[in-house]
């Protein structure tokens, strides 16, 4: 009864009918900043693709499973970077899908630090399976046995602060258009909105000697009228290929991170999170596994 209960409270959440976050969340966001901000493609000298696939609330039936591919990089010229992703986010029922194309450019302050502005552009489906709802009244036309779909324009914009590998802070908007949804013809109006979310984050790497590096990362996130959600974390990073971490969110869930980079090419990384809320008493965690891949990077210098 309550991981059918639980199942409901996702569809509300994922369909965009309740006045909270409704934009999933990574706990490996400092490994693909540009999934949070898309100022921050062709930041890097290469081109990158990752893919981050993350299931959560493991145990619990229909729980949130979320996919994203995305590649970014820089053009000729030095000043533009170009980027797109496409996502999937599936919550039991109901299901929203987006494709993203992005555009950004970057300038110096200083001879170090630079500043980039960049704007996405796509589109989000939102769809309900109305054949896996068991409703009371079979009879009741709030929801059909059919597929129900909704698709809208999106856009996005990010600012983004940076000096090189070293630190950096970014300010994003995902998705600007607050979209209302409407998914039966008989609807005259609706009150399921896509709400306008915020995000702020920030790193510093801090070398403690030639073996070891220490990065602190953090990542905000508010949407009115919803609470501040937050994250707080680091990693310990040997020779800039092995790392342990870990990070706390308030209000859901502490993290541990692990992973590896081979030949600077082939970045592979793994969280699991500690739920902190009473959700801990139907779930054993939730698992993210992150991948990349770097092309066109070039050589390593000799030391």
């Amino acid at each position: 009864m309550m991981k059918r209960l639980l199942t409901y409270i996702f569809l509300l959440s994922g369909a965009g009918l309740l006045n909270a976050q409704q934009l999933p969340h990574f706990s490996q966001y400092m490994l693909n900043d540009y999934a949070e901000n898309c100022a921050v493609a062709g930041k890097n000298p290469y081109i990158e693709a990752s893919s981050i696939n993350r299931y959560q609330w493991f145990g619990i039936t229909d729980a949130p499973r979320t996919y994203l591919l995305s590649i970014n990089g820089g053009l000729k010229n030095p000043h533009f970077g170009v980027g797109g992703q496409i996502f999937t986010d599936i919550t039991g029922p109901s299901r929203r899908t987006g494709c993203y194309l992005s555009y950004s450019y970057h300038a110096k302050i200083t001879k170090d630090i630079k500043i980039s502005l960049g704007v996405q552009g796509g589109i989000l489906q939102y769809m309900v399976d109305g054949s896996q709802i068991i409703l009371h009244d079979q009879g009741d036309l709030v929801m059909s046995n059919g597929l129900q779909s909704v698709l809208m324009p999106e856009f996005g914009f990010g600012a983004y602060v940076y000096n090189k590998d070293i630190w950096y802070v970014g300010f994003s908007i995902p998705e600007i258009v607050e979209n209302k949804l409407r998914f039966f013809d008989y609807m005259a109006s609706t009150q399921s909105v896509i709400q306008r979310h915020y995000t702020l984050m920030g790193g510093y790497k801090y070398p403690i000697n030639e073996l070891f590096t220490i990065q602190p990362t953090f990542i905000a996130r508010y949407v009115d009228p919803a609470p501040v959600q937050f994250d707080i974390g680091v990693r310990v990073i040997y020779r800039n290929k092995i790392w342990v971490g870990g990070s706390y969110r308030n209000l859901d869930a502490i993290v541990g991170l692990i992973g590896y980079t081979f030949r600077d090419n082939i970045t592979i990384g793994y969280a699991y999170d500690f739920a902190t809320t009473n959700i801990q008493n139907y779930s054993t965690g939730s698992h993210e596994l992150f991948v990349s891949l770097r092309f066109n990077r070039p050589p390593a210098k000799n030391p």
